[in-house]
């Protein structure tokens, strides 16, 4: 029987997001939008054709994704320095968790090792974990930035290595990984014929890079065939509710394996939510989206920073790059809160739900007193959390714990 760890990220959102009245600044995503706000977002002169929602026969669809989103998808990873992805190269999933179960299902067994970036979406370790992989976790520090640091590889990897695993934009630091390091990473693994998988479901939300720091190429971009890219709608692009995601890889043998294995978890997507990651990602919609959720990224993340200056005796933090997670450090009376009894006592005083870091990323040492904030929501909801959250650390924090 496989055994699978208990998923404490998504255990802990399902037993608490709904408490009533809640502050949720646990949430992931951008602030969701709405078919109706996909239209209004819509270039004038270009407006897309209303959806075919009512009227289309609801078959199971093109099984591997229609054409014209699969293009469109392709179509991201155009950056003028690498060949453009073909159609065959982009495979629809449900959500980012289908694409990176999906791909890890397919490609790693039992005896196989995998080194995976830590802390990240537990996911990626503890699914190849089940199938009876080894995988040894490579830490991001802070003396690197939570940056991870390649000249650490050597000590990693072993004879029956695989596959390495890393998130870009990173969950839960908010950090980027540079082009310098992705470079250092694909040429260590191209000697040895090892996968690079690159969970990018944050990409393309670059909004606090300095400002002669580029955003990063996608993993795709570096010359390497064996590399993989999964996303979704879900948090860049503001889509949760449609569970619409994709792999993409230019190495033949690796997508025939994974289609092959698809066959017994998707069959296919559902044909509504192809059609509206569709009008998501079309001409006239895409580039307004993501100019939306890059300034609300923007716009929060300057609350936020203004909350930890404001508070700096008590959190601190390596303040994000991209997407929409931090990870804030709180100490009371000169010690790190235990997060996990800091968090249900900030939801009961305040009604603020954020996320305990040893909790649900594990290895408590190494996490102690850290909080995920997500923090590309509603802005007035993260006004009103951090509101209320100041007002606590100022007059009931020092007495609780």
């Amino acid at each position: 029987m496989v055994r699978i760890s208990p998923f404490k990220v998504e255990e802990w959102m399902d037993r608490l997001e709904t408490t009533p009245g809640v502050l949720n600044i646990a949430e992931t995503c951008c602030e969701s939008v709405s078919v109706e706000d996909l239209y209004k977002l819509a270039d004038g002169d270009s407006r897309p054709p209303p959806l075919d929602l009512t009227s289309r026969k609801l078959t199971y669809g093109h099984i591997e994704g229609s054409p014209d989103t699969r293009q469109k998808i392709a179509d991201l990873y155009k950056d003028g320095s690498s060949p453009d992805l073909k159609l065959d190269d982009v495979l629809v999933t449900q959500g980012a968790i289908g694409a990176n179960f999906l791909t890890l299902y397919a490609l790693i067994g039992a005896g196989d090792h995998v080194i995976c970036v830590h802390p990240t979406y537990e996911q990626l370790y503890e699914v190849p974990r089940s199938i009876g992989a080894d995988v040894t976790l490579w830490r991001l520090e802070e003396k690197d930035s939570y940056i991870p640091n390649p000249t650490h590889l050597e000590s990693l990897v072993r004879d029956n290595s695989k596959m390495i695993i890393i998130n870009n934009p990173n969950n839960p630091f908010g950090t980027t990984i540079p082009k310098s390091v992705l470079t250092q990473i694909i040429d260590f693994a191209r000697p040895r014929g090892l996968i690079v998988m690159a969970d990018e479901v944050y990409r393309p939300l670059f909004h606090s890079l300095p400002e002669h720091e580029p955003s990063p190429p996608s993993i795709l971009s570096l010359g390497y065939d064996k590399t993989i890219s999964t996303s979704s709608m879900s948090k860049a692009w503001s889509l949760a509710g449609i569970r619409f995601g994709w792999i993409a890889t230019r190495d033949e043998e690796i997508m025939t394996a994974i289609k092959s294995a698809r066959n017994y978890t998707t069959i296919s997507v559902s044909q509504l939510d192809d059609q509206i990651a569709g009008l998501a990602l079309s001409a006239a919609v895409r580039p307004n989206l993501l100019r939306r959720n890059i300034k609300l990224a923007q716009n929060n993340i300057a609350l936020l920073e203004a909350f930890v200056h404001k508070y700096s005796e008590v959190c601190s933090w390596t303040k994000p790059t991209a997407g929409t997670t931090a990870m804030i450090r709180f100490e009371r009376r000169g010690q790190s809160v235990k997060d996990d009894e800091f968090c249900l006592e900030v939801l009961e005083k305040t009604r603020v739900l954020v996320m305990p870091g040893s909790t649900c990323f594990g290895d408590g040492e190494y996490f102690e007193g850290y909080m995920r904030f997500g923090y590309v929501s509603s802005t007035n909801v993260l006004k009103d959390a951090l509101g209320a959250l100041g007002h606590y650390l100022e007059n009931g924090f020092a007495h609780g714990g």
